[in-house]
């Protein structure tokens, strides 16, 4: 798995910017969204190596989002797997994200690798509470 890379391009939409989220009062490519793409680059990066009925959540983001993006410009997030704990169970990645024109965010991520089911019935189980 280190070393691994993956990356997922979206065209910004108005609907992606910081004022449709409410994340900010622009209407420019949010942050939040540009997470959200990171994010999904790493969880598909590993995917395919994880046993059958696992996953993975995020459990930590440490990113800066260094420069704004215009509505119609392409946005590519990429994720490459710099660590795998002693355990297997925590996944560490670079992340990164570029417009057009260049660098627009970067940072670290960790994703833990869950059983899905498990996870899920721990979530569910908080109904009961």
């Amino acid at each position: 798995m280190l070393g691994k890379k993956y990356s997922i391009e979206k065209t910004v939409t108005p609907d992606m910017t910081a004022k449709a989220i409410g994340s900010g009062g622009l209407d420019v490519f949010g942050t939040p969204f540009m997470l959200a793409m990171m994010e999904n680059a790493a969880m598909t990066c590993i995917a395919s190596d994880l046993p059958e009925g696992s996953g993975t959540v995020g459990i930590h983001l440490d990113v800066s989002h260094v420069a704004p993006t215009p509505v119609g410009m392409k946005v590519t997030a990429e994720a490459e797997v710099t660590h795998v704990s002693a355990n297997g169970k925590v996944v560490d990645f670079r992340v990164t994200a570029y417009d057009e024109v260049g660098l627009i965010g970067e940072g670290d991520h960790q994703r833990a690798i869950v059983s899905n089911d498990r996870f899920f019935k721990k979530c569910q189980d908080k109904q009961s509470k």
